[in-house]
């Protein structure tokens, strides 16, 4: 009986042992510390990765798989100098990486969506301390006579490499677009005195969502916006919307925050969480999400009230919504949806390089206004600016200060006040640090 059922087994799984899955296609995307190969397959792919030394090569088996189409030939690129495919048995396919130096792979697959088929990701990761040599982190400069620190503007353009965001009815590419945007505003804000602008990423290359919130905490940024371009299912719909994170948004953001307070470096406020019990921490990160979701709903009115200049906006105000981009607790951040790519007309406008340029104009002037308007203390903005904030109802002292980063003993001091006491429509001098 066992006999026979065992036999049964083998009959019954012949045909998919049999059955290979084909590689159709390659893509190669080119990201500042990484290289990122992408494989089309018919199906879910088996496979194994090892390394070889003198010369550096990287071996990838394909196992029950077979080419359907010839794979593309590698451009230039800084770890790969070329890529070989041949059988490895009868139904096996073994490719193979000549390489330039040393590097850490990493590779996974990925399930059907609705743009793309299965997949088998490879990323080469150059050694650490080579990749540390690559990178040009720039520190905080200081400027003018007295040594004012320069303001970061983070521009993040969205999507991009294997995600490329929405798609116009003429074929155009969200991720195309708004990195075409993102690096003219980027020209703009470098441009601009006591400034100076950060790409999260400038060039086709896929980021998670967390790595541009990290890049733009890194670079010690003072506004975070990520360009967009919106699609609906009814062409009809057109317009620019401006978001913020909402208040939900933000009080999941903080339990998250909590969670890993223990093994977390992160800073609230130049405070050190580590050492803090669970209650003071709490306190700290509401003080400073509150200041945050301020500032961010006040940038995004400057920017939505610029891009109403150039153009039909889909909602009169600032919106608010869950985007993760939108979730650092100590850098303003904005998300715009610069138009509908879904949109015929839209589309041909995002296309347009003058067109482009007047979107990056618009938030320009939009950010110049906002840090007019709330210069960062220690910049060439805050020396030049004489700030005054009129009081609105719900506001009290103490939440004035930590909004414009000033004490309140000085607070005070500056407007001869006694007490913390003061009124709806009143006028306080914000003293310049």
């Amino acid at each position: 009986m066992r006999t026979v059922t065992a036999l049964l087994l083998l009959l019954w799984s012949l045909p998919l042992l049999a059955q290979q899955v084909e590689i159709s296609g390659m893509r190669v995307w080119s990201a500042p510390d990484h290289i990122r190969l992408v494989f089309d397959t018919s199906g879910q792919l088996s496979h194994d990765i090892f390394l070889l030394k003198k010369p550096q090569r990287l071996v990838l088996d394909l196992n029950s798989a077979s080419l359907k189409n010839v794979l593309p030939k590698l451009e230039q690129n800084r770890l790969i100098k070329r890529l070989r495919v041949a059988e490895r048995g009868k139904n096996n396919l073994r490719v193979v990486l000549d390489l330039k130096e040393a590097v850490r792979p990493k590779s996974f697959v990925l399930k059907p969506n609705d743009k793309y088929g299965h997949r088998l990701v490879l990323d080469l990761f150059q050694n650490k301390k080579r990749a540390a040599n690559h990178r040009s982190h720039r520190p905080v400069k200081t400027v003018g006579d007295k040594q004012h620190r320069e303001i970061v503007v983070a521009i993040d353009a969205g999507h991009g490499g294997e995600d490329p965001g929405a798609k116009g009815h003429s074929g155009t590419y969200e991720k195309d677009v708004v990195l075409a945007i993102a690096r003219k505003l980027a020209v703009l804000v470098n441009k601009e005195p006591g400034m100076r602008a950060v790409l999260t990423r400038d060039g086709d290359y896929f980021l998670r969502l967390r790595k541009r919130m990290d890049k733009a905490r890194n670079a010690r940024a003072d506004l975070f916006i990520s360009i967009h371009a919106d699609a609906f299912s009814d062409a009809r719909v057109r317009g620019a919307s401006v978001y913020t994170l909402s208040r939900s948004g933000a009080t999941s953001e903080a339990a998250a925050f909590l969670a890993k307070k223990e093994n977390s470096s992160d800073m609230i406020g130049g405070v050190k969480l580590e050492d803090k019990d669970d209650v003071l921490v709490s306190v700290l990160l509401d003080l400073s999400q509150n200041a945050t979701l301020q500032a961010s709903s006040e940038a995004a009115g400057f920017l939505l009230k610029q891009l109403k200049k150039v153009g039909k906006t889909h909602k009169p105000r600032v919106q608010q919504a869950r985007f993760v981009v939108l979730k650092s607790p100590d850098v303003p951040s904005v998300l715009v949806e610069t138009a509908f790519i879904s949109n015929r007309q839209e589309e041909r406008r995002l296309k347009s390089g003058k067109h482009q340029q007047k979107v990056a104009n618009a938030l320009m002037r939009g950010i110049r206004n906002y840090f007019t308007y709330l210069p960062p203390p220690g910049t060439l903005l805050a020396a030049k600016a004489v700030r005054r904030h009129t009081i609105n109802p719900g506001e009290t002292l103490s939440s004035i200060a930590v909004r414009y980063q000033v004490s309140l003993n000085r607070l005070k001091h500056a407007n001869r006040l006694k007490g913390s006491k003061i009124r709806v429509g009143q006028v306080l001098d914000i003293p310049v640090i």
